[in-house]
This record gives C-alpha cells, sequence and structure tokens, in this order.
C-alpha cells in the first residue's frame, strides 16, 4: 500500500519475483532493487541499455516487450536485485554481455554472505550479495556482471513494469 492505494497483492514470493511497479520493486528486499536509469537502443540485431557509460544486452523476450512498447530510444528504469549481480569469474566469463567495471565503496561480511557497495563511474551506486569467500574488498576496480534473466524493466514515466 502506498498513500491509501493498493500497489499490488500477490504472495510475497511473486510481490518480490515480479513487482508490477517502482514501489512495490524497491519496498520488497533487503538491501533493496538496485534501479537506475538506462537508454534502450538497437545495435544490429540486438537490443541494449546504456547507463553511466556502460551498456548491456538485454535478453530477448525483453527486448521484444521494449520494441513493441516504443521504447527505443527513450529512457526506462532498469532494476536488478543484489544477489543477482555477480562478482564469481565463472558468471562474469558466461556472460559476456551483461559485465560492467565497478570500484568497491564498501565491503559489508555478514557471515554467510557479503554485501559490496559498488560505485559504477561516478553516477550510480550498485549494491551486490556476494559469497563470502569474494577477494574483493574496499578500493578495488574489478567486473561484475548482471543475472539478465532476472533484469526487471520499469516506465521511467508511469513507473509500471515493462518486463521481469
Amino acid at each position: 500500500m502506498k498513500d491509501g492505494l493498493i500497489q499490488q497483492v500477490d504472495t510475497p514470493q511473486n510481490l518480490y519475483d515480479k513487482p508490477q511497479n517502482l514501489f512495490v520493486a524497491g519496498f520488497m528486499g533487503s538491501p533493496q532493487m538496485n534501479l537506475f536509469d538506462a537508454v534502450i537502443s538497437k545495435r544490429n540485431n540486438d537490443v541494449v541499455a546504456t547507463f553511466a557509460n556502460h551498456t548491456v544486452k538485454i535478453p530477448d523476450a525483453k527486448a521484444k516487450k521494449l520494441m513493441e512498447g516504443g521504447y527505443e530510444g527513450k529512457t526506462v528504469v532498469l532494476g536488478i536485485r543484489p544477489e543477482d549481480v555477480h562478482d564469481e569469474e565463472m558468471f562474469i566469463n558466461s556472460s559476456p554481455d551483461s559485465v560492467i567495471e565497478a570500484t568497491v565503496r564498501v565491503y559489508e561480511l555478514l557471515g554467510a554472505e557479503v554485501f559490496l557497495y559498488f560505485n559504477v563511474d561516478e553516477s550510480l551506486e550498485i549494491t551486490a550479495r556476494v559469497n563470502p569467500r569474494t577477494t574483493a574488498r574496499p578500493e578495488d576496480t574489478l567486473k561484475i556482471a548482471f543475472d539478465m534473466s532476472k533484469l526487471h524493466i520499469f516506465d521511467k514515466e508511469t513507473e509500471q513494469a515493462i518486463a521481469n
């Protein structure tokens, strides 16, 4: 509920996995979903999102929804949960279309997991929930990759989900 209006009614798992809008996406989960603006464009046969001087390829099913919705050349809001941001070399090597560079700002060990707080360029901060065996430490600049199958895309104007 927000401002007296019901935003979404569903099971807790569906609210987490398939939020209908930005409010629900940011409300469910701790730490909350990473949300940032990106411009959608076509590059050859691919649909890509550009943000903070980085470009990632949008998976085909989500790309189709963006193109059908007329989002080419427009700014949308991308959402990725911290557990879907990876620093493992194996994941990075298998996901070359979603790799970006970021600098670790804060390393927070919580026992069974570590939260890494990254600066991506000067304009964007991203949080990752990673394995406690990570070798990343504050001030390290390293490659991270998004699990693009878990990417959420929202309309910047209406704040409604385009693709989950």
